[in-house]
Formats: structure tokens, sequence, C-alpha cells
């Protein structure tokens, strides 16, 4: 057995040591289990060592997974099929399958010198992300509100989307109102090239949602210390309290 040099996932505070001479699958019956969920494939992601490098890779056959590397300021879709290297450091992982997001975290410490393209101009493997989002404070909102439960868990998990008439209740919204938001929020993602923002022949309505989130959350368009304006929000509006 090689030597891992630290390398490892993190998932819900267990730490799971990668193996150079060996991949190391995720999924739902894997070397990772991360939830019997249905919707998520038996192997979904691989992490493997070749050239010298820590690769992720999508074995599955329709998810896809939000990927950022935080330091290096990379983040991109994993499309189905689609391989990235990872750079040392701290690579964070956001995926949804079905109505349930999950987070983990890849710890890799060799230190290759790749260049990775910066965000803009698209890549061989995944859609990288395009342009530099702009929103006002209520599409903020909205975004914040749908990845509440992901962004409470603060790290690595498995996290619930609330439907449309749940977060607009939370908000104090009327559900008119908030699906024209989200109406304007996914024409905008779309725009810049995010993936699953606009519905299509056999796709689930709330398939959006859980793209928008995925999406957000592994880009940092949206972070943790944005939850106080929901409360603020409920208590203007009369939304429900966290």
């Amino acid at each position: 057995m090689a030597a891992a040099q630290g390398s490892f996932v993190d998932y819900c505070g267990e730490h799971y040591p990668l193996d150079t001479d060996r991949p190391f699958h995720i999924g739902r019956d894997a070397d990772l289990d991360v939830d019997d969920n249905p919707y998520l494939h038996r192997k979904f992601l691989m992490i493997h060592f070749e050239k010298d490098l820590w690769w992720l890779s999508n074995v599955g056959s329709h998810l896809s997974a939000g990927v950022v590397a935080g330091e290096a300021g990379f983040q991109a879709t994993l499309a189905p099929g689609a391989s990235i290297p990872l750079i040392s450091g701290v690579t964070a992982v956001v995926f949804s399958a079905g109505p349930t997001t999950y987070e983990l975290d890849i710890h890799s410490t060799t230190t290759p010198l790749v260049n990775l393209e910066t965000p803009g101009e698209p890549t061989g493997s995944g859609e990288a992300t395009i342009g530099v989002m702009s929103l006002t404070e209520s599409q903020k909102l909205l975004i914040v509100v749908l990845a509440e439960e992901v962004l409470r868990r603060s790290g690595t998990g498995a996290s619930s989307i609330p439907s449309s008439a749940q977060a607009a209740r939370r908000l104090g919204w009327s559900i008119t109102k908030f699906n024209r938001k989200l109406d304007n929020v996914c024409d905008k993602f779309d725009q810049i090239g995010v993936s699953g923002m606009r519905g299509g022949s056999g796709r689930l309505a709330s398939n959006r949602r859980v793209k928008l989130v995925e999406y957000a959350v592994a880009s940092r368009v949206v972070t943790r210390d944005d939850l106080p304006m929901i409360d603020t929000e409920a208590r203007r509006s009369g939304g429900s309290s966290g």
C-alpha cells in the first residue's frame, strides 16, 4: 500500500484516508457510503492518483457535482464522465441526489505544478463558472433560504432543500412572489452558464432549486454569514421563525 501523503476525504467529521495505489469511490455502495438514497449512484465520484496528481472523476451517468478549490479561486461543475486535477489544499464538493444535497471536503497534500483555468474560461472537464454574479438583496435572500439547512450544517453532511411553499412561508412572502423571483434568479444563473436552471422534458420542478443550491453553496455565492438575512426578512414580512 502506497502512502497517501496525508490525503483524505472529510464527510460528517469522519476522515477517510486516500491511497495512491487504489481508487476511492463515493456513492451509496462505495468506499464512502454517503447515504442509501436511491437517487444516488452506487459509485458516483472517484478519487484516484495518476501522473503524480490526485484526480476527481464523475463516474456516474446523470448527476453532477459542484467543485470549488477556494485557495486557488477555482470552481466548476463536474459533469458525468468529466475529471479534474485536485490541487494541494482543501477542495469542497457539493452534489444533490433527488431532494437531498450532500457536502464533503477532499484534503490533498500533493503540490503539483498545475495551472487551472480561471473562472470564465471553459475547461475540458465540466463547466467552469462564467462571469461574475450580481444579485439584488431579495435574489440573494431567496438563495439563502433555499440553502438554509445546508449552510447551518456548516461543512459536511446531508441536507434537504425546502419546497417553494416552505421557503416562501419562512420569509413571509406569497408563493407568487417567491416563484417570480426564483424564475428571475434561475434565468440570471442560466445566462452565465450554470446548468440545470431551466426545466426541460422529464425534469422535476424541484430540480432547479436543488441545482441552484448546489451551485451557490459550492461557489460561495452564499455562505453561513448570510443566514441572519432570513430572520431579518421574516420579522419584517411576518414569516416563520427559524
